[in-house]
């Protein structure tokens, strides 16, 4: 793996560097030098591997309205003293060193358009995902999401969806415009390690659901040109592209849509997953239905991921991938990021607690069963009933720990290995549990990981190596099929 590679290289220059700062480290990440010479030494070897790289293009395996129901957790310190973490000065140094030497990035957080009213902001209506923030973290890169959830599937939904992907489009790049943030817009992995080797934040573009695009799947080339990257074709609601795995409630009937409308993807679909391999972007199945991720895992010719995505078998929503669906991305060499998302972590096995979330969702007049607790708040009408409601449930689930979500990573790691699993937060849209609420809690989940086990190879593969892997491998494999075409002709 690139990044395990990488680590073993210069971990031990990161232990020496790092003995100065740990010794500081109550004071918060805030102290920490946004690029040091272990940083510029990881990214400079990075570019050289990456440069290199000449594998098979497979690489062969050894929320939206959902979260306007999560209120986000009040920030928790972004890093411990070594007496706090219940580790001596000697191992939290290890953790930072690892922390250090990974590329840490964060697969999938939405986008914040500044000025515009949000419920997914903190509480001082900064984005968790702030460019402060990431430099307090260590987060290095993340996958900021140009997404819309549904809408009508006509021309004047089709045209509202794309005026606001174009919004957050342009948010993002004046983010990367504002020289205050140092930041790039990278359009390969390439671009990301150089991002990196010069001391640059980088936003990867992402776009979820295809309503962006209308009925027409040459779109994907219009963003693609733009600098998206990763794409996602459904959100909430099936699409003339894909079924998603969270149908949409039809007030009228007091029912769901039908659990399928295409049976995986459509010819919309295939077209457009077709366009996004010539590419070489990377295709993104977290909330296709569990048919339409097969489906595309069945065709694409490149690896791909699941950008925000946890685990059936530990909670049972149709949000989460199943069994099934995690040893598929093994075999074609995919990851699934794992978000801290209490809604899609509790323990849905916990028979009192179903029982009281279906009680709540009584109380409030919406349909009991669900396909995740907050479901369907949106259909209360009274705001203090739907405050009420949305209280209630959270006040069931609780602030949502870490813990559950490297339960769900070990889970993950355990059953198709470490080189599947990743991080992607769903930041911006609810997403934070206690210890991660934002990009500057970034330095707990390594501390976690290595607390249970990880070594600094898998914490630098979780953080960031598993997807250039799989970036790499999608460009690879689109420049190896132009040149069969090119050859052909």
């Amino acid at each position: 793996m690139i990044a395990g590679v990488i680590k073993s290289r210069v971990l031990s220059q990161a232990e020496s560097k790092t003995e100065n700062w740990v010794a500081a480290s109550g004071a918060g990440f805030r102290q920490r030098h946004t690029m040091t010479g272990l940083k510029r030494g990881l990214a400079m070897l990075l570019l050289g591997i990456l440069a290199g790289c000449s594998e098979t293009a497979r690489d062969p395996a050894p929320e939206s309205e959902e979260a306007a129901a999560e209120a986000v957790p009040a920030p928790v310190g972004s890093s411990q003293s070594a007496d706090e973490a219940g580790t001596d000065v000697l191992t939290e140094a290890a953790i930072v060193a690892a922390h250090q030497a990974a590329l840490v990035l964060d697969a999938h957080a939405d986008v914040e358009i500044p000025g515009s009213p949000s419920r997914y902001a903190l509480p001082d209506g900064t984005s968790q995902v702030d460019p402060a923030l990431m430099r307090e973290g260590g987060v290095d890169a993340v996958v900021l999401s140009i997404a819309v959830g549904p809408g009508p599937r006509d021309a004047e939904g089709y045209a509202a969806a794309r005026a606001t992907a174009e919004a957050e489009l342009e948010a993002v790049q004046g983010l990367a415009r504002d020289p205050a943030n140092n930041a790039v817009i990278p359009r390969s992995p390439q671009e990301l390690a150089q991002a990196h080797a010069d001391g640059k934040l980088a936003f990867v573009l992402g776009l979820q659901n295809a309503l962006i695009l209308g009925t027409d799947p040459a779109a994907v080339d219009e963003f693609f040109a733009e600098g998206v990257r990763v794409f996602a074709l459904t959100h909430m609601g099936h699409n003339d592209f894909a079924d998603s795995s969270r149908p949409l409630f039809i007030a009228e009937t007091g029912e769901h849509e039908p659990a399928a409308e295409h049976g995986g993807l459509s010819a919309l679909g295939i077209a457009a997953l077709e366009r996004v391999n010539a590419l070489g972007g990377i295709i993104d199945i977290s909330q296709l239905s569990r048919d339409a991720a097969l489906d595309v895992m069945a065709r694409s010719t490149a690896p791909v991921i699941a950008s925000h995505s946890n685990v059936q078998a530990l909670s049972n929503v149709s949000r989460n991938l199943s069994d099934e669906e995690l040893d598929r991305l093994q075999e074609i060499g995919g990851v699934v990021h794992v978000a801290p998302f209490r809604g899609y972590l509790f323990d849905s096995s916990d028979k009192a607690l179903d029982a009281a979330i279906r009680a709540a969702r009584r109380k409030a007049g919406v349909k009991e069963d669900y396909l995740y607790p907050f479901e369907l708040y949106w259909e209360i009408d009274d705001p203090e009933a739907q405050a009420a409601f949305l209280g209630a449930v959270s006040g069931l689930l609780g602030p949502g720990r870490l813990e559950d979500m490297l339960d769900h990573i070990d889970y993950v790691a355990e059953r198709i290995g470490v080189e599947h699993v990743g991080i992607g937060t769903d930041f911006n849209h609810g997403s934070g549990v206690e210890g991660f609420s934002h990009a500057g809690d970034a330095l707990n989940v390594t501390r976690g990981l290595m607390q249970r086990g990880s070594s600094a190879e898998d914490v630098a593969a979780i953080w960031g190596g598993n997807f250039l892997r799989v970036w790499e491998a999608a460009e690879r494999q689109a420049a190896a099929s132009a040149a069969e075409r090119a050859s052909a002709d």
